[in-house]
């Protein structure tokens, strides 16, 4: 049996019910804050010549656009969704697998089930199958596909969403494994952005979900996958991963130990590895704050990072210092640090076009330095260590065994709630959305709660 066969089984059999009390709330947490990051996200560029682009390839009302009067056809709801999850950057990540877990696959299961007219229960679980699988995928190989050049989220999305629209469509094994072997061939999504600020990486949980719905619309209609997609000689592993891969904890324990309950939801609309730092960096300077320091005081700053987060957040350095786009910042660990120390907190807000020309913060991020750490783990998981030096030879140092959000340290509910009303206008009917997604799998259609998200703009 392949990997694929193994994971298809699975999850056509699966049933939410089987999922433990703890978990399910995790998962429903985690669908609360993917349509929370896509309120946010609505009024982004790339979520604006998303939609432009969906205008204009034509009319179709068999899903709701996010936060828009407008609706279209399954796929291109999923395409235009997922992109708004991701848009802003403040979307969910696996640490082990590090993809985005939710933005390519949440679309997928919501836009099929509501032109299926699907239960509530039946969405969550599907969506919990793409949760399971994109996590999985991702961490066989850590920080295999980045290595490579390439968003592991695009790679193992574009499987993960196949999986889910085979569920929901309700398809036999044989098409599922197709399903996700036609979805092979879309997996991709260069890193290059990373040299240039553009906007690319925002339309991969898009490319990923709207692959996966045509994949098994193929499938369903004749077309063939092979089965070998995952572990075959040419398939994704060996040819799109530049690390080894742990092929049998793909489907190790699988519906037993559940990855979904592993997933962190961010608390700063940044790239992931820059979390743990911020996180230190927070604690090292509510030291130095209560001993009457301001950011006008710091001499330097020197963190410890990971090894594998060096080119993604720190690297070039002299790039980093001066983002070229919004965008180009949520990667720049240097400057993400200074403008938490300057304005003492970082939020959407903080990555906006008027303030990456701030000439305070390219200046403190110039005191940034940083050294490698001897964490071996997986880089989203890492611990973060950050002193702080002032120049009347005061050091604060700020540690911390793993950033906020994570399995660890969880945000409360409280938190939770604040992030998905800080991300919209209509507060009252956010409030109603934020509660209703809490207990989805008690609606006997979706049908409601998307005309409500499409007020949310």
């Amino acid at each position: 049996m392949t990997i694929s066969n193994a994971l298809a089984s699975w999850a056509l059999e699966f049933k939410w019910s089987s999922v433990p009390s703890n978990v399910k709330t995790i998962i429903k947490e985690h669908c609360a804050d993917g349509i929370g990051n896509a309120i946010g996200g609505s009024k982004s560029t790339v979520a604006q010549a998303a939609l432009a682009t969906i205008v204009q390839s034509g009319h179709s009302d068999k899903a709701t656009l996010w936060n828009s009067s407008l609706r279209s056809s399954v796929p291109s709801a999923a395409f235009y969704n997922a992109i708004l999850i991701h848009a802003l950057d403040f979307d969910d990540t696996h640490a082990g697998g590090l993809v985005h877990a939710t933005a390519p696959t949440l679309p997928v299961a919501w836009a099929l089930g509501e032109s299926l007219n699907a239960s509530g229960d039946e969405v969550i679980a599907a969506y919990t199958v793409g949760l399971e699988v994109i996590s999985r995928l991702g961490a066989a190989s850590p920080h295999g596909f980045h290595a490579r050049g390439l968003h592991a989220t695009q790679v193992c999305g574009s499987i993960a969403s196949a999986l889910v629209s085979a569920k929901l469509m309700k398809l036999s094994l044989e098409q599922s494994v197709h399903a996700m072997g036609i979805a092979g061939s879309f997996a991709g999504g260069l890193l290059e952005f990373l040299n240039t600020g553009s906007s690319t990486k925002q339309i991969h949980p898009g490319i990923a979900a709207q692959a996966g719905i045509n994949a098994a619309t193929l499938a369903a209609h004749g077309a063939t996958g092979p089965e070998s997609v995952l572990e075959g000689e040419y398939g994704i592993y060996r040819t799109l991963s530049d690390r080894s891969v742990d092929l049998d904890s793909i489907t190790s324990d699988l519906g037993r130990v559940w990855q979904s309950g592993l997933i962190t939801i961010k608390p700063y609309p940044a790239c992931q590895l820059s979390h743990v730092t911020l996180d230190a960096t927070r604690a090292a300077w509510m030291q130095a704050q209560t001993d009457g320091y301001r950011s006008s005081d710091i001499s330097s700053i020197t963190a410890k990072v990971h090894r594998d987060s060096l080119n993604i957040v720190c690297e070039p350095f002299t790039s980093k210092i001066s983002p070229k786009t919004a965008y180009d910042a949520k990667f720049s660990l240097p400057w993400s640090v200074s403008v938490l120390l300057i304005d003492g907190e970082i939020g959407i807000s903080s990555f906006s076009e008027e303030s990456i020309l701030r000439s305070e913060v390219t200046a403190l991020a110039s005191k940034f330095s940083y050294t490698p750490s001897e964490d071996h783990g997986a880089a989203a998981a890492a611990s973060g260590e950050v002193m702080i030096s002032t120049y009347d030879g005061h050091e604060y140092m700020g540690v911390v065994a793993s950033s906020t959000g994570g399995p660890g340290n969880r945000l409360s509910l409280a938190d939770l709630s604040a992030k998905f009303l800080g991300q919209g206008t209509h507060l009252d009917l956010a409030t109603e959305v934020f509660d209703d997604l809490l207990h989805i799998d008690e609606s006997s259609t979706i049908q409601e709660i998307s005309a409500k998200i499409a007020r949310l703009r």
